[in-house]
Order: C-alpha cells, then structure tokens, then sequence
C-alpha cells in the first residue's frame, strides 16, 4: 500500500522544511498553500495529512470536517498551530486527529508522530484485508456447512449438532472436514480466531 504524506500550510517556508525533512527518510509528499487546494487534489489515497490550524479561507478545523464528511479513514490528520490553543486542540482531537503539535517543534517529533500514523494505517489495511478474506471464504460455504460452522465455533460436540441438525453425526464430520478445508484452518482455535478477526462471531 502506497501512501503519501499532504502537508497543507499557507507558510512556504514551512512546507518546504516538512517537505525536506520527509524526502531525506523517503517519505512521498505533497504540499499545498491552502485547504481547497488539498481537496481539489486529493483522491482519497490512504496517507497522512500535516494540517496548519490557521490559514485564510478554509480552516484546517474546517477542512477536518470536510474530511470527515467524505470518510477517508485510511487519512491520519496532525495538526501543528502557532498558539498554543488547548480547547482548538481538545476539538482537534476529539474530530478524530491523530496528534496536535505546537510549533516551533522538533522536526524529531513530528516525523515520530508521522511514522506511528502511516504504521498504524499499514496495520488497519492489512487487518481490512484478511478480514475481506476470511469474509470470501465464508462465502464459499453452502448453508449448512455455514450452520455446521456457528454450532462447531460455539463449542458444540459432533453428537450435539447431529441431533440439533437431524442429520447424521458421520454428515457432521463430512461438513465441519469441507468447513475446515475451505476456511484453510487446521484447528477449532485459528477457526475461531478468523471468525472473530471477521466481525463473523460476537465478542460476548
């Protein structure tokens, strides 16, 4: 997965310090003098996004909202303002931004913040594609072979099923060996595990 970091500030020379300082770890970026200028580029590429809070025109609280609306969870957003405004940051935060920096801060401090952001998405699209695989696999199942699947993960015997199914304990063999076959799990434990990685079995 490809990602970018965006950095919108209407201070050039600020873009071109994070500009820098991301090319010399050879982290892709681009920047922008302003939040419309962002959005009328932006084509929903998962990556990070250094926004200023102060800017003339759209606000970076206001293009947060903007993003917000258009659901682009794969976007991490860190803020970084000249005033050291708690309650903006409170809000900041709470919207959903991933860090809130103060500047003048440590170039240190902010690739640390970005790295974590673009780790952290790398785990959330890794985790969305097993997830859309163990979903496909499920799909493969017939309905009974989905059925015998629920009883086998809810810890029921063979015997049990059998009889809750009306169906022979030897069919309830044949149909929980094709689950396992087609699911690629080789024991009650990891069969558990990719239904709950899923979202297929409740936590309670």
């Amino acid at each position: 997965m490809k990602q970018i970091v965006h950095v919108v500030d209407d201070d050039q020379a600020v873009l071109d310090s994070i500009g820098f300082m991301l090319s010399s770890v050879g982290i892709d970026s681009q920047r922008y003098t302003n939040a419309r200028q962002f959005l009328d580029a932006y084509d929903d590429n998962p990556g990070c996004l250094i926004l200023d809070v102060r800017m003339p025109g759209m606000s970076g609280l206001e293009l947060q909202q903007e993003i917000n609306q258009r659901h682009c969870p794969e976007l991490s957003i860190i803020f970084i303002s000249g005033h050291a405004d708690i309650p903006m940051a409170v809000a900041a935060l709470k919207a959903g931004a991933t860090d809130f920096l103060t500047k003048p801060f440590r170039e240190q401090d902010l690739l640390d913040r970005v790295q974590h952001a673009l780790q952290h998405n790398e785990q959330q699209h890794q985790s969305q594609e097993q997830q859309q695989a163990v979903l496909k696999k499920i799909e493969s199942l017939t309905d009974r072979e989905r059925q015998v699947m629920a009883m086998v993960a809810a810890g029921k015997a063979n015997k049990v099923i059998a009889i809750d199914l009306n169906i022979s304990t030897r069919t309830v063999e044949l149909h929980r060996a094709n689950v396992m076959h087609k699911m690629q799990v080789r024991s009650l434990a990891e069969l558990v595990k990719a239904l709950y990685s899923a979202g297929y079995l409740d936590d309670d």
